[in-house]
């Protein structure tokens, strides 16, 4: 196969497919399929099983692996989706044909599938299924966006359902994850590849990353499962089955008791579709099918209740989630950290913290905004970070991480908080000393207080509305004054704007406020807090707004207060902007009446009908204006006749509590006779003045409401105006910036399929250098000669392990300079020698004695590069000791010989291999007027000026040099010396064989005879 047939995939997983039914036709297949798209009651003949299977780089082995473990007459139709070039033919189908005896065929549009056979997508075309029939698209986006298994993917699941079966193998990427959503939705089955046994795993990590898998599996695994998967259908739990059916009620009750009966914590609070199906994640595991099935399976097994409750354990979390979050995060706490008093303790709690990122990335915020903090002011931190998982709390304890945070992390942020390690990154002390991490259940266990931050995000989402509602005034009552709150993008806090006041409506940062109405809140504590004996509103709606006043009602002054206030004040409430009633003071029931089907308490849907217009006009007044406002005379119907009424709203700016409320006092005027019984003629005269001063004044205030509503109109639409042109400024940017962005991702795509091939050269280039590596070192170690190699500043490279006799190096000495190491070499030039070779390239040798004894050659030389460049120096040491020891023995025997010849009396000489004189008795020098001394070491044919030059002497004395042991004997030699005069001579001798030499020195003795 062409190995370029598969290609790796980087698409981006949100690029949205359009469904095959919306797409254009390129002209190929029938057009009437897709006209019946939308018909469900035509079936794809037999209903057998359809199995997608999707990879790109590194697939051919997986997709060999499957389906050589699958059999031929599965009953299954299977799909192959590759990653191909555009522009060569695929030869996949041929390649696959060798893997299994189904037929194999390249699909074609409009072919129908059937089963026991193999399609295979081809090059340059997108694919669908509709009613069984595959169907071929020319592809609408270019080939680096391009997600061609996302595509059949969610055609196949709403063409097949329940039938639909995807396989995610080895690839780059993302692409499979969107559509195996699909599939997962349509009661299909999903199977992943183990990325442990991906020859790239991105595409099987990100699969699996969705929580949507149902297996995963080697790929030669996957067969066996799948054939079991659809021959015993009732194994697994039917997702179309009622819920009633398929999840009763009293079986997910008896799992949340079990659970909390072992581990001590109650999952009844969190969102059931979470619970549902993490639960069935783990039923799926081991094939049960039904609740009360899995419900027995829990009781017999303690350890599947305790993996039911890390799987239902939410754990995803990251370093700096959101940064812009947390850079405005800290422009919030930058205030609130100024207003500390010295010595005082920044307290900020960070419930289910996971494995401690957020927590730590929480104290690093802090310490960052502490650097803008007066350093005089001593500030502590102390942060709490709890959860829930013990295994999770143990991980954030160690502080210590991988080293792919680094993408989440800044380089700034890395160098002052993290201390790199070989494990990864750790977690620096001063940063670790600001978290406490603890065991903590927000559902039973007290809050922390007196806080100045409490984060908690992405934590809710997973919590049910109940529990909800129930935390929220928990971290009102957690937080100090001013105290900031910071959710995650998905939260709110809808229903609790009394207790919050929001800074960022975006990523959800908001402050505590204290208003009469979080007292009524905190009155109604969840039951966390109740046990805490938490503080409790008063029982009076005429109480003080201090809820720990209820603590001294019993003393006389506050009854007296009370008294004069009731009896002596007229009736008055407090609102806030949107008319909601905060307090209420004195009997209001003359004025406000509540209203049918109210849930909430509002003084415009409270207030009696005479009064709406001018209370309503007042209070919009007064709120915009900051200024009390008063209506003197408003008429009120009673049942003794009207009462003249005035009506003060005033701002209340006393303090920061009561901040943007609003007081609004009822006190009843002196009414005249006539108006008092001016009920009875208005309705005896229609026609009277009162009515129509009643008409006047309903309709100034229309006109008035009206003119405020106009330039509040104008008001909004300059600056949606504005906003507008801001929107199309930024979406044009936008629009700028995403096309330089799919420019630039087309060209990184082209560049990282060249490296991938690059990148398959430089392996097998590796692999030769390792090779070679080998080789040298199996070289160097077999001539056990130490060996130094050195840089050009003597730092040493590499050494062989005989250097140890001589400079005790270790493998963690390399990249040391040689001169920090003492030798025992009786040699103190050592680095002169090396600088002299590496300045004048020429080598130097020596022998050189240690201090034990030993004698090593020591030669040093230039360290040439193939390119013959000088790249150091390496130094040799080879073990002479043994032939230093032979000579000193030979030397020995030599002194030996010499003075044992010296001392005889005979004339005696002694030749050495090449017959010259080694040494020569007194006798000897004697006889032919000789210097002992002055012959020794000249060759004997030129002593006494050649006398001794006789080609048959010379013969016989290398015959008995080269035999040694045979006898030199009787050889007659007469001659004329030059001091000695005419001699004849006998001569005889021997050699004298040294052991284990081949030869040795010629011991040859004189006679003089008598001339015949």
């Amino acid at each position: 196969m062409n190995p370029n047939d598969l290609t790796p995939s980087t698409d981006e997983p949100g690029i949205v497919v359009t469904p095959p039914e919306e797409l254009p036709r390129d002209g190929v297949g029938p057009p009437a399929l897709l006209r019946e798209a939308s018909r469900p009651d035509e079936a794809a003949g037999d209903k057998f099983p359809l199995v997608g299977i999707g990879g790109s780089a590194g697939s051919l082995a997986a997709f060999e692996q499957f389906f050589r473990a699958m059999p031929p007459d599965s009953g299954m139709a299977f799909v192959v989706v590759t990653h191909l070039l555009p522009d060569q033919p695929s030869e996949l189908p041929q390649v696959l044909q060798r893997f299994t005896p189904m037929p194999v065929l390249e699909a074609e549009d409009g072919l129908r599938v059937r089963p026991n056979h193999v399609y295979v997508i081809p090059p340059n075309r997108d694919m669908s299924i509709l009613h069984g029939t595959l169907l071929l698209f020319a592809p609408t986006q270019p080939p680096g966006r391009r997600l061609p298994i996302d595509f059949f993917f969610q055609s196949l699941a709403k063409d097949a359902r329940e039938r639909a079966v995807c396989v995610v193998c080895s690839g780059l990427g993302t692409d499979g994850t969107l559509g195996l959503k699909m599939v997962m939705e349509n009661f299909g089955m999903v199977m992943v590849q183990d990325p442990a046994t991906a020859e790239y795993d991105a595409m099987p990590r990100s699969a699996l990353a969705t929580e949507f898998v149902d297996s995963v599996l080697p790929a030669e695994q996957l067969p066996a499962k799948l054939l079991h998967y659809v021959r015993h259908p009732d194994t697994r739990p039917r997702r179309d089955e009622p819920e009633s059916v398929s999840k009763p009620a009293h079986a997910l009750q008896k799992i949340f008791l079990l659970v909390r009966a072992q581990t001590g914590h109650d999952f009844s609070f969190y969102k059931r579709n979470t619970v549902f199906r993490r639960i069935e994640r783990r039923m799926n595991s081991h094939q049960i099918k039904e609740f009360t099935l899995y419900v027995r399976y829990l009781q017999e097994n303690p350890a599947e209740v305790e993996a039911l409750f890390k799987e239902l354990l939410i754990g995803v979390t990251k370093f700096f989630r959101d940064r812009e979050a947390y850079d405005i995060l800290k422009a919030r706490l930058l205030p609130l950290l100024r207003q500390k008093p010295a010595d005082s303790v920044v307290r900020a709690w960070a419930p289910g913290c996971s494995t401690g990122e957020e927590a730590y990335s929480l104290a690093m915020t802090l310490l960052e905004c502490l650097d803008g903090v007066d350093r005089q002011k001593y500030l502590k931190l102390q942060i709490f970070a709890t959860d829930i998982n013990p295994d999770g709390i143990e991980f954030a304890r160690a502080g210590l991480y991988p080293d792919n945070i680094v993408a989440d992390v800044s380089p700034e942020r890395l160098r002052r908080f993290f201390t790199k390690t070989d494990e990864g990154y750790r977690i620096k002390k001063d940063v670790r000393d600001a978290v406490v991490f603890a065991v903590h259940d927000l559902n039973k266990d007290a809050p922390f207080t007196k806080l100045d931050l409490l984060v908690c995000r992405n934590l809710l989402i997973y919590l049910s509305a109940e529990l909800q509602r129930n935390l929220i005034p928990v971290f009102h009552y957690a937080l100090n004054p001013n105290g900031l709150l910071f959710l995650g993008p998905s939260e709110n806090l809808t229903g609790f704007q009394d207790l919050f006041q929001s800074l960022d409506v975006k990523w959800k940062i908001s402050r505590r406020t204290d208003t009469p109405s979080s007292v009524t809140r905190l009155a109604a504590f969840p039951f966390t807090l109740a046990r805490q004996q938490a503080p409790s509103a008063p029982a009076s709606a005429s109480g003080s707004m201090n809820p720990n006043s209820v603590r001294k009602e019993g003393t006389f002054a506050t009854l007296v207060q009370r008294v004069l206030l009731r009896h002596y004040t007229p009736p008055a409430v407090v609102i806030n902007g949107k008319g909601e009633i905060m307090y209420v003071n004195g009997r209001t029931g003359r004025y406000l009446e509540p209203a049918p089907g109210l849930s909430g308490m509002n003084i415009f849907d409270m207030a009696r009908e005479e009064l709406n217009y001018e209370l309503s006009a007042a209070v919009h007044k007064a709120a915009a204006t900051r200024e009390p406002v008063v209506a003197d005379n408003v008429k009120l119907r009673q049942e003794t006749g009207v009462q003249l009424v005035r009506l003060t709203v005033k701002p209340l700016e006393e303090s920061e509590q009561l901040a943007n409320l609003l007081l609004v006092v009822f006190e009843e005027q002196p009414t005249p006779q006539k108006v008092r019984l001016g009920k009875a003629r208005l309705a005896s005269d229609p026609g009277h003045d009162a009515q129509i001063q009643a008409l006047e004044k309903e309709l100034q205030y229309t006109k008035h409401r009206l003119q405020t509503t106009i330039e509040e109109m104008e008001s909004s639409v300059e600056e949606l105006k504005s906003t507008n042109e801001e929107l199309q400024s930024a979406n044009e940017e936008l629009q700028s910036t995403n096309e330089e962005a799919m420019t630039n991702k087309e060209e990184m795509q082209s560049l990282n399929e060249e490296l991938m091939t690059l990148n398959m050269q430089y392996l097998s280039k590796t692999e030769e250098l390792s090779q070679a590596a080998n080789d040298m070192k199996n070289l160097l170690d077999a001539t056990e000669i130490a060996t130094i190699f050195l840089d050009n500043d003597m730092v040493i490279k590499r050494f062989t392990p005989p250097v140890h006799r001589i400079i005790s190096l270790m493998p963690a000495d390399v990249g040391r300079p040689i001169t920090h190491f003492a030798s025992t070499l009786r040699h103190q030039s050592l680095e002169k020698d090396v600088q002299q070779v590496l300045d004048r390239l020429v080598s130097v040798e020596a022998n050189i004695q240690t201090t034990r004894g030993e004698w090593y050659a020591m030669r040093i030389l230039p360290y040439r590069t193939l390119d013959n460049y000088i790249s150091g120096a390496v130094i040799t040491f080879t073990d002479i000791t043994g032939l230093k020891t032979l000579e000193a023995q030979l030397q020995e025997s030599a002194r030996f010989a010499e003075s044992i010849v010296e001392t005889m009396r005979e004339p005696l000489l002694v030749l050495d291999a090449q017959q010259r004189v080694l040494a020569v008795s007194g006798a000897f020098a004697e006889l032919f007027g000789l210097d002992a001394a002055a012959v020794k070491g000249q060759p004997l044919r030129e002593l006494d000026g050649g006398v001794w030059q006789q080609p048959v002497l010379r013969r016989r004395l290398d015959e008995a040099l080269a035999h040694p042991g045979a006898p030199f004997e009787d050889f007659a030699f007469a001659a004329e010396f030059p001091r000695a005069g005419r001699r004849a001579l006998r001569l005889y001798g021997r050699s004298l064989l040294s052991h284990g030499a081949r030869t040795g020195p010629l011991l040859l003795g004189v006679r003089e005879v008598q001339e015949e």
